[in-house]
């Protein structure tokens, strides 16, 4: 049974003084302004969630589908996106990647995703974020704020990253990977904390990095004080990837997403 709060109080700013010349830190409270429980059955709510289709990115081996349960689907109160090894179309595997491009957008706040990863040599299972300026400007250009990846050959690690393009139209990126044990035993929590002047990575109650957003300014803009969407997908690796080369016996591999919220 799932049980949250509407409002959390957050610690997020810098130290200030108080009257006494003493360093206290400021609360800010933020208030639930989106969420799917998956307390439903069937396809993903399709007022939050649309799809990526095809092969999109990387030369991966899988086929985005869409609206196809076998890759995607809600049952026992639980999103399952499933890899499969199967000929679909001119692939020999498929998967599933949703998205809220199109249904709703974001800058700033809390993101996070209480979900269990995949197992297995050429997995890569993901929960991020792209700017919603993407098909004007390009990747990197819009952005990328990657909360979590999971690429089954770093088994002991989870990598969260951010991308961007510099004032030169340079590619840049930064990020850390924690070692963390074996997340794909369990369910964890991964999110960010984004504000107009940061953001924070974390894993569970683990904050392993953090980025100061001076770095992505251009001028008086900055790639990371605009509207993003969400991402949640299940890749297959291929040499050269970050997910490297792919065990083709796995026949199927499944990332399981118990909620994904939003605070502000």
């Amino acid at each position: 049974m799932k049980i949250f709060f509407t409002v959390i109080t957050l610690i997020i700013s810098p130290l200030l003084l108080n009257a006494q010349g003493n360093s206290v830190k400021m609360k800010i409270k933020r208030k639930l302004v989106w969420s799917d429980e998956f307390n439903y059955k069937g396809l993903p709510d399709s007022t939050k969630w649309g799809y990526e289709v095809g092969h999109v990115r990387n030369n991966e081996p899988q086929h985005y589908t869409r609206k196809r349960l076998e890759n995607c689907r809600v049952e026992d109160g639980l999103l399952v996106i499933e890899a499969r090894k199967e000929k679909f179309d001119t692939s020999a595997y498929t998967s599933a990647s949703i998205m809220t491009l199109g249904k709703k957008t974001w800058t700033y706040g809390r993101f996070e995703v209480r979900a269990k990863v995949p197992k297995g040599l050429g997995v890569w299972s993901a929960f991020w974020m792209l700017g919603e300026n993407r098909q004007a400007v390009k990747w990197p250009t819009c952005g990328e704020i990657d909360i979590m990846e999971f690429v089954g050959k770093d088994s002991s690690q989870v990598y969260g990253t951010i991308h961007y393009a510099d004032s030169t139209g340079t590619y840049k990126y930064h990020g850390e990977k924690p070692v963390v044990g074996a997340p794909y035993d369990d369910f964890h929590i991964y999110a960010i904390e984004w504000t107009k002047d940061q953001i924070d990575f974390y894993y569970d109650e683990l904050k392993y990095f953090s980025f100061d957003l001076k770095k992505s300014k251009k001028g008086n803009e900055n790639t990371f004080q605009k509207k993003f969407y969400l991402l949640l997908n299940l890749a297959l690796g291929r040499e050269g990837t970050l997910g490297g080369k792919l065990d083709k016996s796995i026949v199927s591999s499944k990332y399981f997403v118990d909620y994904v919220r939003v605070y502000q």
